[in-house]
């Protein structure tokens, strides 16, 4: 488990097929421990990741379900996803508790659409902290820059685009993200350079 900042912690699962890791993300937050798209951990991880006690499991896509099951199973912390992803997910053997909805808000997180790759992706904005936190929407690779899957692999790439571009509205300066490597500083200009490219 690496700490990327003040009560964000992460940690990685390598995937050699892909060329860069999977991310699975622990927030410690007033009152609220959320794990975001937690990959497979090893077992000092995992340890770690039962003795923080979340609250919460939160699904930023339905490809991201990764380990979600047996961290609930050990927590008794409730999954959230959103509904237009949740079938997917149950198919994969994940119990969904909760459905979560761009707009809403998890403490000071702000649920975001960010449509396109899948109908259900949604991204973690924190405002005061101005960090975005994105599952699929975004690819961290190479490190520091940030670009989008194959386009085999998305299911509406103009939408997808159009919820990148949307994202430019937001104030953040880093990018956490469940694929890749995170961008730590200056994370909105390097959006803007792979929007450009749209």
């Amino acid at each position: 488990m690496q700490t990327l900042l003040p009560d964000i912690e992460m940690w990685s699962w390598p995937s050699p097929a892909h060329g860069y890791p999977f991310n699975g993300h622990l927030l410690r937050l007033p009152g609220l421990v959320l794990v975001v798209d937690p990959v497979e951990p090893d077992a000092e991880t995992l340890a770690a990741l039962v003795a923080a006690r979340p609250s919460r499991i939160l699904l930023t896509n339905r490809n991201h379900t990764r380990a979600a099951q047996r961290l609930r199973e050990l927590t008794g912390a409730r999954i959230a996803l959103h509904p237009a992803d949740t079938a997917h997910a149950q198919q994969q053997g994940v119990s969904i508790d909760d459905p979560l909805h761009a707009g809403e808000s998890i403490g000071p997180l702000r649920l975001v659409d960010l449509s396109g790759k899948s109908a259900g992706e949604l991204g973690l904005h924190w405002p005061e902290r101005r960090i975005l936190l994105v599952g699929d929407a975004l690819i961290g690779d190479p490190p520091g820059r940030c670009r989008l899957l194959r386009p085999q692999v998305i299911d509406d790439l103009a939408r997808l685009q159009a919820s990148v571009r949307r994202a430019l509205e937001l104030d953040f300066d880093t990018l956490l993200v469940g694929d890749g490597a995170p961008i730590l500083h200056d994370a909105r200009a390097r959006v803007a350079e792979l929007v450009a490219t749209f």
